[in-house]
């Protein structure tokens, strides 16, 4: 479909105007559009504002807007799961450089991607689309070179989209290996061998539950994020208050905590301290996802861009109450970093309370959050798959854009993206560090599709922020830069194997994976992108009305 441009049918559209059902986006169901933004409105103003701006972008609305401001919040705080993320990948910066690595990593990484969501979240704020960020892209760089852009971008956010659902999905895998062995039959050995094709199977059927709760519960998901929210610091309270209260083998000093630096992954010091960054960047990583859940949400301009800056900061208080005590009852580094599993969490936790079925118990709340998380990922994994799909950049599109209206979810682009994760897990097989592959590849991805936008739009002069409802002036500019050289450190970083001397069996393959996808979609643009894609609908004008009518109607509703 060819782009319009603002003096085409629907660049200064009126209210009660009827958009032609020729428009391929429109095709179906007829849908007024009420750009004035206040009588017109009626009592649903809120919905018919933010439905009215998505059809000035181009787009029909086809999904449910049934999140409120703290409901995505919520689903946001559930995408990352800080306690699960953290104990999943706690081995990372264990061997980078034990506690300090692990706390100041923490808090490093934290300030760096309170600047991303800032960054997003002033943009979000004017294209507020379940295409996120590749819509976003096209619509802020010079035509020059919008496509490629918008293309590189879209493929980096679907790509990362769906390898960290994998990674949240195998993470939870090896972590349930390791809760369970907790119960050992003699020292040092479990009771669960954890062959590959076990491992794998155990994986297969963690993705397929989530996909089943994700489809077939799509109503009910805002509840489940609701509850979410207080299992995990209900969790999060029992952890902490067992651990220190019990602390059978006595606790470390402050100093320990903070200051103990011991680098045992054979780089260099401040190297290894970058590369155990992994555990924080998986954690936050999903930061941006969130935006693909835009047309799902009551007023997305205002609500995406405050869950995404507000759960940081959320985050990062609930990461260090799940770090710190962790650390004052911290075992022998070097034989927590020699675990075959590589999952030191519950084996620090059978220490502190010197009981293993206590110390099950305990992983619990972190093995429920785990499934929460896969949920949620996977949810904004398919939305993200069909909104890119939808503008045809994804080679079968018609088959992924479709909606399923019965269950309120595009579930052939959720079978998609399951069917793409089953697939990399087969990689397990060859490798042990396939964890280590897919959570850097999707933090990779993922950083590389946030920065574009954002290296877009610091470029045009940030001229388009003056529009959205989110503008933080000079703050912003400072989060621009902050952000963008984040991501051009986390691109190498995250292909590195987490220790030295490295097998074939312990390389990460985050680089081969990362490749790969970006040799398909290189091929696919080339093949037939080049001279098909054309990008998403653009009215700049009509979006512009749009905009204002929303603000009106929001302010209007206060």
């Amino acid at each position: 479909m060819a782009n319009t441009t603002s003096n085409a049918p629907y660049g200064g559209i009126q209210s009660n105007e009827y958009l032609a059902e020729s428009e391929p986006h429109y095709r179906g169901k007829e849908r007024k559009l009420s750009l004035t933004g206040n009588k017109n409105l009626g009592e649903d103003g809120g919905h018919n504002s933010a439905d009215d701006l998505l059809a000035a972008m181009g787009y029909k609305a086809e999904l449910v807007r049934s999140r409120s401001t703290l409901q995505v919040a919520f689903m946001s705080f559930v995408l990352a799961s800080i306690p699960y993320g953290l104990a999943t990948t706690f081995y990372y910066p264990l061997v980078g450089g034990g506690p300090a690595n692990i706390i100041w990593g923490w808090v490093t990484v934290s300030i760096i991607i309170l600047c991303v969501a800032i960054s997003l979240g002033e943009i979000t704020s004017v294209y507020p689309t379940a295409g996120g960020v590749y819509y976003q892209t096209f619509m802020l760089s010079p035509p020059s070179y919008r496509r490629i852009a918008s293309w590189i971008c879209g493929w980096s956010f679907v790509v990362g989209n769906i390898t960290i659902t994998l990674a949240v999905n195998f993470g939870t895998t090896l972590f349930l290996a390791a809760c369970i062995n907790i119960f050992e039959s003699a020292p040092g050995v479990g009771v669960f061998a954890g062959e590959p094709y076990q491992i794998f199977l155990i994986f297969v059927g963690i993705t397929l539950l989530c996909n089943a709760v994700s489809a077939l519960g799509n109503k009910w998901l805002p509840l489940l994020d609701t509850f979410a929210i207080f299992w995990t610091f209900a969790g999060l309270i029992c952890i902490v208050v067992c651990v220190l209260a019990i602390a059978k083998h006595g606790r470390h000093n402050a100093s320990y905590v903070f200051t103990e630096f011991n680098p045992i992954s054979g780089w260099p010091a401040g190297w290894s301290f970058c590369v155990g960054l992994l555990q924080a960047a998986y954690a936050t990583s999903s930061t941006g996802m969130i935006i693909s859940m835009c047309e799902e949400v009551e007023q997305p301009a205002t609500q995406v861009p405050k869950a995404m800056v507000g759960t940081i900061v959320l985050n990062f208080f609930a990461g260090l109450v799940f770090l710190i005590p962790l650390l004052f009852v911290l075992p022998d580094q070097a034989t927590l970093a020699a675990l075959i599993s590589a999952q030191p969490v519950p084996v620090i936790l059978a220490d502190a309370v010197g009981s293993k079925g206590g110390a099950f118990a305990l992983t619990i709340p972190l093995l429920v959050l785990a499934i929460f998380c896969g949920i949620g990922c996977t949810t904004a994994a398919s939305r993200c798959t069909w909104a890119f799909a939808r503008d045809g950049a994804i080679p079968g599109a018609k088959w992924w854009k479709t909606v399923n209206v019965k269950l309120d979810v595009p579930l052939n682009a959720m079978m998609l993206s399951m069917v793409v994760q089953i697939i990399l897990g087969v990689i397990y097989f060859g490798s042990a560090a396939a964890f280590n592959a897919f959570s850097g590849v999707g933090v990779i991805c993922l950083t590389l599709s946030y920065a574009v936008p954002i290296a877009v739009s610091l470029a045009g002069g940030r001229k388009h922020i003056a529009e959205g409802s989110f503008n933080l002036g000079v703050v912003g500019v400072i989060c621009n830069v902050v952000a963008l050289c984040w991501s051009a450190l986390a691109v190498p970083l995250f292909c590195m194997p987490s220790a030295i001397p490295v097998a074939a069996a312990t390389m990460n393959y985050a680089s081969v994976v990362f490749f790969a996808f970006f040799v398909i979609s290189g091929a696919w643009y080339f093949i037939w992108g080049k001279k098909n894609y054309q990008g998403p609908p653009t009215q700049e004008d009509a979006i512009l009305q749009a905009r204002r009518a929303s603000v009106l109607s929001h302010a209007e509703q206060k």
